[in-house]
């Protein structure tokens, strides 16, 4: 049985406010549908946009690796960055005319947009190298651990208290949602008020975050620095900085799959990265992370419904701000039962068996929404006298589908923080962990793309005539849900077939 070190603590606080930064979840949607005239499919471009800063992970890992005592002001100026994401939310809502004055509504929620994510970034890769460092103290006996059993464990329970953090936070946020939003009124004003109000609540994130700073701060026990700073390599950092200089570039100009361009580049340069880092590893430990990490980076890329799918949910099966805060409550509590239930289920089965029971229980998961656009719940709630009913049937998917996205991701974070070569034990988790957030970019991207095949259309009113300027359309919705299920069940399993039978084979 693994012990609770109290060194957890620190990288458990960052986590734990990342999971409380779903507060505003809800608001985004509603405030998205309601006030921003913006296409499912631009929404989904923001998306993939707003996930570039996670490749700043690459260049800040290497500087925590090169200035591990300096580890702190990374956390205090992501809190500083994710406060003003915050305040700006909250004055579009609470002073929308003053901030029209200086930029269009939509150009501030874009500019929040982006400097949430880089302001998780900078806290994020701290708590990813303190998890690395609380489990092997000492890098320089890190080479004949590297296949032990126990190191193994130990990664994968720090990383699923680390997960058991951000739900946590999330369960709590659930817990506020659903008191905020039970029985509001819908009138524009008390909604922009009780939505403001939301935003200032959420200024607590930055605050739990600075605390496990400044917790960490007086844990000076073992550190990265043990390892020859002096010997890292900088052609990674320069490399990384050259990735994140270029991702920018590309990002600010407007032209034709300039997308599609930053991703496929993106791709090639984090290749070029990560080939450098392993450069003292065996050959057969190379095909086994680059295999494993192709596997990761499908599973990850695949499509999701976007905004078209909540949409229908609010208009036709008249899902309301109160219902979405009670499924986020189910989701995050059958999530922590679901983790603590699959420990060691994640523990022994190897990544590729595990991203293909994923895989199908992913596809699967989707009949539900096919179902309901074709009216089963209707039927369903006729059989039952009116308890299966659409809101009955949501939350058994829900309960259902939780659990999933931290069973795949804690073996992941595990396996990153024990396959990282000695000197790059910060550097390695944050390439790894830009390379499959660069999966969610393109996760983004193909979610844009069917949302462009397969166009979903919500009312549009005029805030001030309410009048309709544009009908709902969801006459798309089910070829776009059939589509995305196809592509989850099928896709991943061609992959991890086709790498478990070369070279690459994963055998993590």
């Amino acid at each position: 049985m693994l012990k609770f070190k109290r060194a957890y603590f620190p990288p458990l606080l960052i986590y734990t406010s990342a999971g409380i930064s779903g507060l505003t979840s809800i608001v985004g949607i509603f405030f998205l549908k309601d006030y921003l005239n913006l296409s499912a499919s631009f929404i989904a471009s923001i998306g993939f946009w707003a996930g570039i800063p996670w490749a700043l992970k690459m260049p800040v890992g290497f500087l925590i690796d090169r200035y591990w005592s300096k580890k702190y002001l990374f956390i205090y100026f992501g809190a500083l960055l994710i406060s003003l994401s915050l305040l700006i939310m909250y004055n579009i809502l609470a002073n929308r005319e003053y901030m029209e004055l200086y930029f269009s509504i939509t150009t501030w929620f874009i500019f929040s947009s982006i400097l949430t994510p880089i302001g998780y970034v900078l806290q994020d890769v701290v708590a990813d190298a303190m998890t690395v460092e609380v489990v092997e103290p000492d890098f320089r006996k890190n080479k004949k651990n590297l296949h032990n059993p126990s190191i193994k464990a130990e990664h994968t329970m720090v990383q699923l208290y680390g997960r058991f953090a951000i739900i946590l936070g999330s369960l709590l946020v659930g817990i506020i949602n659903l008191y905020v939003f039970n029985n509001i009124s819908q009138q524009i004003n008390d909604l922009y008020k009780a939505y403001a109000n939301i935003y200032l609540m959420a200024l607590i994130i930055p605050i739990i975050s600075i605390s496990g700073g400044l917790l960490a701060k007086r844990e000076k026990k073992g550190s990265i620095e043990k390892y020859p700073i002096s010997k890292l390599d900088y052609q990674i950092f320069f490399g990384s900085c050259f990735f994140v200089f270029f991702a920018i570039l590309l990002g600010t100009l407007n032209f034709s799959y300039s997308r599609e361009i930053v991703l496929v580049t993106s791709l090639v340069l984090i290749s070029i990265i990560i080939k450098l880092l392993m450069k003292e590893l065996s050959k057969d430990q190379k095909y086994t992370i680059i295999g494993t990490a192709i596997i990761i980076f499908v599973y990850r890329s695949m499509p999701g419904p976007g905004a078209g799918l909540n949409w229908f949910e609010i208009d036709i099966l008249g899902f309301n701000q109160s219902f979405f805060a009670l499924l986020s409550i189910i989701s995050a509590t059958i999530t922590l039962i679901g983790i603590l239930i699959f420990k060691n289920f994640m523990i022994k089965t190897s990544l590729a068996r595990l991203f293909t029971i994923l895989s199908i229980i992913s596809a699967v998961l989707y009949l539900p929404s096919i179902l309901m656009y074709y009216g089963i719940h209707e039927i369903t709630s006729v059989l039952t006298n009116g308890m299966v009913d659409a809101q009955f049937i949501a939350i058994l998917n829900t309960a259902a589908e939780s659990p999933l996205s931290q069973i795949a991701m804690i073996p992941l974070l595990a396996w990153i923080a024990k396959n990282a070569p000695i000197k790059y034990k910060a550097t390695f988790f944050a390439v790894f962990a830009s390379f499959t957030n660069l999966a969610l970019s393109a996760k983004e991207l193909l979610t844009s793309y069917l949302n462009n095949i397969f166009v979903i259309k919500r009312e549009i009113k005029d805030v001030k005539l309410e009048n309709v300027l544009e009908k709902a359309d969801y006459n798309n919705l089910d070829n776009l849900l059939i589509s995305i299920l196809l592509i989850t069940l099928l896709v991943p399993l061609a992959t991890i077939l086709i790498i478990q039978k070369s070279k690459f084979k994963s055998k993590d």
